[in-house]
């Protein structure tokens, strides 16, 4: 999917939502566990009530890997699920790749052309080598990590050089050499407020992943303050706070109440624009 076509979508739904699978089989509703494949079977439950509200979908990898071949099974008849049935919605597998250059080449051909993923979250700790790799394949995406919602993240991204540039306007900066706003977008961190303004200083028209609204506390109206573009240029992820809305037998319906509620909220930011 091309940066036109995300837009499209963004605007037709009213949306710029996306739904984080990070499926942790200790939360999931107890009469699922009894389902051949529990992980898919909640999955496909999450995905039917809450496509009509978002335009993406994050499955987290850890929450897959965690079990092994079955687990690795479920993330595949997930992302299957999405492609056939639900093939306008953008697909982030949450990897955290990042290694050096054949490395990194044989992690994107596993997201991009095995798995046939749209985006794929990359850290740029390595430098050039070991994301260019990623960057080759036509219509697909480089998320990589910029500034993100963890409290950790100070310890490193946040630090200074000798002229009082940050590291993670440093990986912004340096970045743009490597590719465009038409492959890359960069995560940023809901919690980090006015922090966006900065990143919108060296990053004016790229797409921002935004993780951390809801249970980590972000405020969509903050992010959207500081980091909407006329474009929108944000894709807001919510996991936790949409897929365990509820532990009961109604937690599709309460996932589809709280993306909607979700929706309506993005829909007045978008109302903004035009």
């Amino acid at each position: 999917m091309d940066k036109r076509q995300l837009t499209e979508q963004i605007f037709t739904k009213k949306s710029f939502l996306c739904v984080g699978l990070d499926t942790d089989l200790k939360k999931i509703p107890q009469h699922l566990l009894k389902e051949d494949d529990p992980i898919f079977a909640f999955n496909k439950a999450i995905i039917d009530a809450t496509a009509p509200c978002c335009v993406a979908y994050k499955p987290n990898l850890a929450f897959y890997e965690a079990f092994g071949v079955k687990g690795m099974a479920a993330f595949e008849r997930t992302v299957r699920y999405l492609q056939d049935n639900y093939p306008q919605h953008f697909i982030i597998a949450d990897a955290k790749r990042g290694d050096i250059g054949n490395t990194s080449a044989m992690y994107a051909r596993t997201f991009f052309e095995e798995y046939g993923i749209d985006a794929l979250t990359v850290a740029p700790y390595m430098g050039e080598d070991s994301v260019t790799p990623f960057l080759g394949y036509k219509d697909k995406w480089v998320v990589l990590l910029a500034l993100t919602s963890n409290k950790g993240s100070h310890d490193f991204q946040l630090t200074e050089d000798r002229q009082g540039n940050r590291l993670f306007e440093k990986v912004l900066r340096i970045s743009q050499q490597w590719g465009s706003e038409e492959n890359m977008m960069y995560v940023v961190g809901a919690t980090q407020g006015e922090m966006f303004k900065a990143v919108r200083r060296v990053v004016p028209r790229h797409f921002l992943l935004v993780p951390g609204v809801g249970a980590q506390g972000g405020s969509l109206q903050e992010v959207c303050r500081y980091g909407i573009t006329p474009d929108c240029g944000l894709l807001v992820n919510s996991s936790r706070g949409v897929i365990y809305a509820s532990g009961g037998s109604d937690f599709a319906a309460a996932a589809a109440r709280k993306a909607m509620d979700l929706q309506q909220e993005m829909a007045v930011e978008l109302d903004k624009l035009r």
